[in-house]
């Protein structure tokens, strides 16, 4: 079973082994327009090589780049791996060079069909071959009513999507995202879009042939895009406590969605991760261990013994709810796991 397994020994970070590291964006190294703290003096201690993945289609690398050099980091444009690549490399696979695309989404979606040799429209009067659907600030009623139209014309045009967000992080909160949008889409035709972005393993392929790279540790904050994704193309994966997901989402998260590392801010990526140390007594009580936390679990019960460090506290509930082998609704879950989240 994977998910939060560390054999006893000594203590390793979780750099340990990797050959590279993805990260996210929005909510892993910025929220809004401040970056997140200690995140950028974090990945520049970084040695292995790093990319930088993000679903938000409406910049372009350059532009995304330009944002994060300007927080401090240092990167190349080719070190930022967007949904719209992912995006133009299936559409590029799946429809004849040339077509005519109708695209929904802003520059950076625009450059990448441009550059991938697609003729881009914005009506569906034109008799796109495709439709393409990416986040910007800027789509409104009008672009979603084109895709609506285009799709409705003709069954057979390809409707592809850059990625399923359904939220985005922002200054002031947690916005509508690109999956939303593409739901609008959805309920005035009634299909379903394929997608490209996290969770889908195309973005991660890309990363991992750009910087031809077999190991890397995928950080992200969400658990239904990030991690997910990150299992689903055999990597490695950190959820980092300063964006979306929190620890109800985690202790209640899916077999295809838990993370082989739960860090506080990524300050813990250089630190030893401690040992979850399990035992099961007579009387068939579990018992997991991390730090000084202590979590047990009797059948459907799950109790802690003992809170110690926050962050502990709550790998060592994960450990214990994954291990149960049961859904978390079937579960009687200490409310101290998760108060606060």
């Amino acid at each position: 079973m994977r998910g939060l397994k560390r054999s006893s020994g000594k203590r390793l970070s979780p750099l340990a082994g990797k050959d590279s590291v993805f990260f996210d964006l929005d909510g892993v190294i910025y929220r809004g327009p401040d970056a997140i703290d200690f995140a950028v003096e974090s990945i520049n201690q970084i040695s292995l090589p790093v990319a930088y993945l993000t679903n938000n289609a409406s910049r372009t690398p350059e532009q995304v780049a330009h944002q994060l050099a300007g927080y401090g980091l240092q990167l190349r444009p080719e070190d930022v791996v967007t949904s719209p690549q992912a995006a133009t490399t299936l559409l590029a696979s799946m429809i004849p060079a040339a077509s005519t695309v109708l695209v929904v989404g802003g520059e950076g979606l625009l450059q990448e069909v441009s550059q991938a040799g697609f003729v881009i429209t914005d009506s569906a009067d034109d008799e796109p071959v495709a439709v393409v659907q990416g986040f910007s600030p800027e789509v409104g009623w009008s672009q979603l009513a084109e895709a609506s139209f285009a799709l409705q014309r003709d069954p057979s045009v390809l409707w592809l999507a850059t990625n399923t967000d359904w939220t985005i992080p922002v200054q002031r909160g947690v916005a509508p995202g690109n999956g939303a949008l593409v739901s609008a889409v959805h309920l005035a035709v009634g299909r379903l879009a394929t997608f490209a972005g996290k969770p889908e393993r195309a973005m991660f392929d890309v990363a991992a042939d750009r910087l031809q790279v077999s190991a890397p540790l995928m950080v992200g904050d969400r658990l239904d895009t990030d991690i997910k994704g990150a299992r689903a193309a055999g990597m490695s994966s950190a959820v980092v406590l300063t964006g979306i997901d929190q620890a109800k989402q985690i202790l209640a998260a899916g077999d295809d969605q838990r993370p082989d590392y739960i860090l506080d801010d990524l300050r813990q990526l250089h630190q030893p991760y401690p040992d979850i140390v399990r035992s099961v007594d007579a009387d068939e009580v579990h018992t997991v261990e991390v730090g000084k936390a202590v979590v047990r679990r009797k059948g459907h019960v799950v109790r802690v013994a003992r809170a110690g460090e926050a962050i502990d506290l709550l790998r060592a509930g994960a450990a214990c709810i994954y291990d149960s082998g049961l859904k978390i609704f079937g579960l009687d879950v200490d409310p101290q796991l998760y108060e606060g989240a």
